[in-house]
């Protein structure tokens, strides 16, 4: 189902070290949302450069709604998982930051860290972890509409 409207704005791409993509961004205003859609091999510096250009982003339109979608992501970022918490976390938080929809990778290392990071942000916002994009978009829209 996807989202409720198509209409959206691309406000850019974040490269490695070799110019290939590892995040790109997409602001879906209708619905408060910011679409973060993972690719390649990721690491923790990488995961920290993606969450770092995502805060001036989070700060200028203050969505209350993150979908952080990693299905095309593989890599092992656990080293980033304390400056998420203690760093970036607070914050998005204090950007508008109320709701997190995390969909997995396939990767099952990139799972289990996915995991640790949801236990954690879940102490402090609702977070919710799912296996695809379309589930993950609903559950963002009934947190909006409890909001």
């Amino acid at each position: 189902m996807a989202p409720l409207s198509t209409v959206y704005t691309d406000l850019g791409t974040v490269l490695d070290s070799h110019g290939q993509p590892i995040a790109s961004f997409r602001l879906y205003p209708e619905q408060q949302l910011l679409y973060i859609r993972w690719t390649g091999n990721l690491t923790g510096p990488e995961v920290i450069e993606v969450a770092t250009a995502a805060g001036p982003i989070q700060q200028q339109y203050h969505c209350p709604l993150l979908l952080n979608d990693k299905t095309d992501s593989t890599g092992e970022w656990s080293e980033a998982l304390p400056w998420l918490e203690y760093e970036w976390l607070p914050q998005a938080m204090k950007g508008g930051l109320r709701a997190f929809a995390y969909v997995f990778s396939p990767d099952m290392q990139n799972q289990g860290i996915s995991m640790e990071f949801a236990e954690h942000v879940g102490k402090h916002l609702p977070i919710q972890l799912f296996y695809d994009v379309d589930a993950a978009w609903e559950w963002l829209r009934r947190q909006r509409v409890a909001a």
